[in-house]
C-alpha cells in the first residue's frame, strides 16, 4: 500500500466545512502548505499529516475546540465520493457498511473501518494509521458524525447509536457531544467506535439497485487499483521524463504541475524515502541507458536531452553511474562514433 493519504474529495468537504464555520480558508491552506487547486483534482491525495495539521490550524484559528461537532455540518460536508454511491445501492445497511470496510482506502488509506457483531447489535470502529502527528480529536469526532449521518441518509431515517466511545479524555463539558450523537458518550475508551442496533443495520435500503451497485463496485475497484500503484515519486518521475529535454528541472515547477506547494512536495517525497534530486538523478540514469544504448544522437545531444547544460556533466555522471565514459558505455552496445555523427 502507498503512503497514508486521504482523498481530495474528503478533504475538500472538510475545508468547505471550515469555511462554513467562519475559518479563513485561503489563509489556512497557505499556512498548512496545501495548494487549493489540488482540492479540485479528483485523483489528488493528501497525506495524513497534512490533514491533521489542517485540523490543528483550523481549531486554533477558530478558537473552537468542538469544530465540526454538528450533525448538520457532517451531513452536508462529509464526502465519501464514489464509495458513498456504491454503499447507497447496496441491499441493506449491513452490506453497505461491509462494502465500506473493504473500500475505505479510497476515502482514506490513513483510516480504518471495522465491523464487529455484538449481542446488542453491531459496533463500527474508526481508526487511523501512519503519520507522525497525533490525530486531532475533532477530526475523529467529525468522521464519526459523518458515518452516523450517512447511515441515516442511505436508510431514509435517522439512525441513533446506542452508545459512542472515544479514546480521548472527557472534555470539560461533554453535553455538546451527547447532543451531537444523540446517545451516551464514553471517553477514555479502548477505541473510537459506535454501537448500532441490529434492526437498523439489517434494514433494507430504499435505493438498493443491484446493477448500480455492480457499476459503482467496478469504479471503486479501479480507484483501489490506482491507489496501490500511485505515489508522488512516480508522478515526479513521469513529469521529469517529459521535462528533462527542455531544461534543468526545478522542484518548484514540478510541485506546481502536481498542484502541490514546494514544501508539501518535499515532505511527501521524504515520507517515501527519497528526494527530488535523487529522483532527478535516477530518471537521468535510466534515460541515459536508453539513449546511449539505442540512440544515434551525438553525446552532445544526449546531454541536452538529459537536461545537462554542459556535456562535461554527462561525462561525470556516466563515470558515477556506470564507472566509464559515455562513449565507453555506448561502445559496449555497438553504437559507433561514426554512426553518431551521421545521425546529427
Amino acid at each position: 500500500m502507498s503512503r497514508p493519504t486521504s482523498s481530495s474529495t474528503w478533504v475538500r468537504g472538510v475545508v468547505d466545512m471550515f469555511a462554513a464555520e467562519g475559518v479563513d480558508v485561503p489563509a489556512l491552506l497557505a499556512e498548512a502548505g496545501i495548494d487549493a487547486a489540488s482540492l479540485d483534482d479528483p485523483h489528488a491525495r493528501h497525506s495524513i499529516d497534512d490533514v491533521s495539521r489542517l485540523w490543528e490550524l483550523a481549531v486554533s484559528r477558530s478558537g473552537n475546540t468542538t469544530l465540526g461537532l454538528s450533525r448538520e455540518l457532517a451531513h452536508t460536508y462529509g464526502k465519501l465520493g464514489v464509495v458513498g454511491h456504491e454503499m447507497m445501492a447496496c441491499p441493506t445497511l449491513l452490506s453497505a457498511l461491509q462494502r465500506l470496510e473493504r473500500s475505505m482506502n479510497v476515502v482514506s488509506n490513513a483510516a480504518t473501518f471495522a465491523l464487529q457483531r455484538d449481542a446488542d447489535g453491531w459496533w463500527f470502529e474508526l481508526g487511523h494509521r501512519g503519520g507522525e502527528r497525533p490525530v486531532p480529536r475533532q477530526r475523529v469526532e467529525f468522521g464519526m458524525l459523518t458515518m452516523l449521518g450517512f447511515c441515516g441518509w442511505v436508510t431514509g431515517r435517522e439512525v441513533q447509536p446506542r452508545v459512542v466511545e472515544f479514546v480521548y479524555p472527557e472534555p470539560a463539558d461533554p453535553a455538546c457531544h451527547r447532543a451531537a450523537y444523540g446517545a451516551p458518550v464514553r471517553f477514555g475508551a479502548a477505541a473510537n467506535r459506535a454501537l448500532l442496533a441490529g434492526a437498523d443495520v439489517e434494514r433494507p435500503l430504499p435505493c438498493r439497485d443491484a446493477d448500480m451497485a455492480a457499476l459503482h463496485a467496478r469504479l471503486v475497484d479501479d480507484a483501489l487499483e490506482r491507489l496501490e500503484v500511485a505515489s508522488t515519486s512516480a508522478d515526479v518521475r513521469r513529469l521529469l521524463g517529459a521535462l528533462l529535454r527542455q531544461a534543468e528541472p526545478r522542484r518548484r515547477d514540478i510541485a506546481a504541475a502536481l498542484h502541490l506547494s514546494d514544501r508539501t512536495l518535499q515532505r511527501r517525497l521524504h515520507a517515501e524515502g527519497t528526494s527530488f534530486q535523487q529522483l532527478v538523478d535516477e530518471t537521468r540514469r535510466e534515460l541515459a541507458q536508453e539513449y546511449l544504448r539505442k540512440s544515434r544522437h551525438s553525446l552532445q545531444r544526449v546531454a541536452e536531452m538529459l537536461g545537462f547544460d554542459d556535456p562535461s556533466n554527462l561525462h561525470r555522471a556516466c563515470r558515477r553511474w556506470f564507472g566509464e565514459t559515455p562513449g565507453g558505455y555506448r561502445a559496449r552496445f555497438g553504437v559507433t562514433r561514426g554512426r553518431e555523427r551521421r545521425a546529427d
